[in-house]
């Protein structure tokens, strides 16, 4: 049994979808975020950073196996299934750069461009600006690795489940796919597999949809050093 601690935002969706694609068993423990249920003494002993998504994996042999960060909580569960990760060490060489992509590149630009339309107070258009153009950029860089292929290593992978989720919110976001044709194809070979679906509904009812913003709650938005200071 896994343990599962998931908000439903496009960082929780790359690894539920990763676990229903692959069918392991998995127990939710659902994160109030905007009450701090992440800054828990608990919690911060799975994931340090103070981020979901995290596991724990039960199903091992000795004490369980905390993991933090999607990208390697991804790759330890492609790993240990033998499923959505290529074989060899140029597909794992692949998967990894594709996956290192994300995290530092489309990941925290999307997540950028995201607070600066939704929930940053108003008059921030130069944050909005830079962050839609990096988004966009990013776009780019998917759209031409797409070229010729259906899914960014030829397989499905978890190269896809990590990138899926945030192009599949591109339209919150204030962006547009219109220029990006391969992208648009992509997205909607993947918005259609029906683990995936599951995934995104995944405690739907949750989601923050703009309740909590940077002017009514510091708990999400505004933190410091002192936030995660112990003693």
């Amino acid at each position: 049994m896994i343990d599962f601690y998931y908000a439903p935002t496009p960082n929780g969706w790359k690894v539920a979808i990763m676990l229903e694609e692959s069918g392991l068993e998995f127990t939710t423990h659902l994160l109030n975020l905007a009450q701090g249920d992440q800054l828990a003494p608990a919690f911060l002993d799975i994931s340090p950073n103070a981020k979901m998504p995290a596991i724990v994996d039960r199903n091992v042999d000795g004490d369980p196996v905390s993991v933090f960060e999607s990208g390697a909580i991804l790759f330890y569960l492609a790993r240990k299934t033998g499923r959505f990760l290529p074989g060899g060490p140029e597909g794992e060489k692949e998967t990894l750069e594709w996956l290192f992509w994300q995290v530092g590149n489309q990941g925290p630009m999307a997540g950028q461009l995201s607070h600066f339309k939704n929930y940053a107070p108003e008059g921030q258009e130069y944050g909005f600006k830079r962050y839609l153009g990096e988004y966009d950029r990013n776009l780019a860089v998917l759209e031409n690795r797409l070229e010729g292929r259906d899914y960014i290593l030829g397989e499905y992978s978890i190269a896809d489940m990590i990138s899926f989720p945030w192009i599949l919110i591109a339209k919150p976001l204030g962006a547009s796919l219109e220029q990006f044709p391969n992208v648009t194809a992509w997205r909607g070979r993947i918005k259609e597999r029906p683990a995936v679906r599951r995934a995104v509904n995944l405690h739907k009812e949750r989601q923050n949809k703009g309740q909590h913003n940077a002017q009514n709650n510091n708990v999400l938005f505004n933190q410091s050093a002192d936030t995660l200071r112990r003693g």
